[in-house]
């Protein structure tokens, strides 16, 4: 027998179940969380109920938001369940599960709704979980889109907004005029010096309708970098089940994730905020490196296993991971090219991290997927592999398995396997990619001349030889031939 998830289940959870070791009416909020997704929930959230059972910071508690019409639908879901979550920990040992407390309420998906709500002086974070490509960043200049459809009515239209940075415009303003200091904007997305972007598309905004407003911003307001980590696979009937069959709870929104997360901050909120070093959170002066660290050996390795993976076959991150062509090709390129771009960080083993992002990546438990890291390729290369890549080839250091890991994501977006099955698309700019991909098999330049995607990086000799090399070699002799023939160096 199974227990719906509300408030009244918390009194008599199922055995091996834990719940919040708080009172929830004694919470508050300070926090509005804008992309109440999965991995809000097994990361935030979570720090945030676990600092709330210490007795601490009662009034730090989360107000989800969101903008986007998928957002309604997560908030349904949880106003059902009085904004609760079954987190499961995805432990190979043995799993375990935990009720989430720390949010108490939902803005609805309404842009006045939410202005309204970020005006509150009681918000003292405004944070943000909406993609790597939620910041509308221009792939040509790697700076602000200020041709973004969404972007050009915000700009038009500042008091109605669309976007969530256009809703962030207009509660600064509105808290500027009515006296109150401004909230702390922190993105909790996983982009290099995410604080930095995220300055540069508020301030990008609001240039393009009142440029004196976007210099009291950047006089007043503040982005603080950090850098997020916590492998969390998307939520289907396989979770939803799990959650019932094992735990005995009706979660129609639980989220499964690895016993590992990782949260490094620049300590900068001037309104205040909770005291997350408590529960294991680092607030160091520059992130910087730690995201480094991260987005090229995790969310490059990513990449790497993600095409090789799927031109292979395998379907679960676990089962390329066993295959030992693929795992020897990880630990390859992220031990010889992708470590040899970052600097030392006083007190950090980059080999022991690159042991457990490993550890990590083989946990059969989680389930995660080959197709889910293949997703949004001409998005994901331009900030997990091709900065490595430019370094590499900056540093005159080794890059030959950079300009491999593109060949691999070519020979992808051709869009068949190594035994010619349908890959089904995956990318917004898929057909784009596909055609390029077909055309380079005889002319390499064909892909590399995508300027949205490559830049000027397509122009790089010793990029578009290697990359001509090694897309050739994977068309002629196959992929694990080419991955055997890498790894011998």
């Amino acid at each position: 027998m199974t227990i719906p998830l509300n408030s009244a289940a918390l009194a008599h959870l199922p055995p091996g179940v834990d719940g919040p070791a708080y009172d929830r009416a004694a919470l508050s909020g300070g926090i509005l969380h804008i992309g109440v997704g999965n991995f809000h929930r097994a990361h935030m959230a979570v720090y945030l109920d676990r600092l709330f059972g210490l007795g601490q910071d009662h009034d730090w508690a989360i107000i989800g938001a969101g903008v986007r019409s998928g957002d309604a639908a997560m908030r349904d879901k949880l106003a059902a369940q009085d904004w609760l979550s079954t987190v499961v920990e995805l432990d190979p040992a043995g799993l375990s599960a935990r009720v989430i407390g720390s949010m108490i309420d939902f803005v609805p998906v309404d842009g006045p709704a939410i202005i309204a709500r970020m005006s509150d002086p009681t918000i003292r974070i405004v944070s943000l979980t909406v993609t790597e490509g939620g910041y509308f960043i221009d792939a040509k200049t790697d700076g602000f889109d200020t041709e973004h459809a969404d972007i050009v009515h915000d700009a038009a239209h500042p008091a109605a907004p669309r976007t969530a940075f256009g809703m962030i415009l207009c509660a600064l303003r509105a808290r500027r005029a009515a006296g109150h200091a401004p909230f702390t904007v922190l993105s909790c997305d996983n982009l290099p010096e995410n604080g930095h972007v995220t300055q540069g598309t508020v301030t990008g905004l609001a240039l393009l309708s009142d440029p004196d407003f976007a210099a009291w911003i950047t006089a007043n307001v503040a982005f603080p970098n950090s850098m997020v980590d916590c492998i969390t696979p998307a939520t289907s009937d396989r979770e939803r089940q799990m959650v019932a069959d094992i735990f005995g709870l009706q979660d129609a929104a639980p989220v499964a994730c690895e016993p590992f997360r990782q949260w490094v901050l620049e300590d900068h909120f001037p309104t205040g905020r909770p005291a997350l070093e408590a529960v294991g959170a680092q607030f160091v002066p520059n992130v910087a490196q730690f995201e480094l660290m991260k987005l090229r050996i995790l969310n490059g390795g990513h990449a790497a296993i993600a095409y090789s993976g799927a031109l292979l076959g395998h379907h679960f991150v676990h089962d390329a991971m066993a295959d030992r062509r693929i795992a020897a090709w990880l630990d390859h390129l992220t031990r010889s090219e992708i470590v040899a771009t970052l600097e030392p960080i006083p007190g950090v083993s980059y080999d022991a991290y690159r042991e457990k992002i490993a550890e990590r990546f083989s946990n059969p438990e989680i389930g995660d997927t080959i197709p889910r890291l293949c997703l949004d390729g001409s998005n994901r290369q331009p900030k997990f592999i091709l900065p490595v890549l430019r370094d590499a080839l900056a540093k005159n250091s080794a890059y030959q398995g950079l300009c491999l890991e593109v060949a691999l994501w070519c020979r992808y977006c051709a869009g068949t396997d190594e035994a010619g099955n349908a890959i089904q698309p995956n990318d917004d700019n898929a057909a784009d990619l596909k055609t390029r991909a077909l055309a380079a098999r005889d002319d390499p330049a064909a892909f590399l001349s995508n300027t949205v995607v490559f830049g000027d990086l397509g122009a790089d000799a010793r990029f578009a030889s290697a990359f001509g090399n090694h897309l050739h070699a994977l068309w002629s002799r196959g992929v694990a031939a080419v991955l055997e023939n890498y790894v011998k160096g």
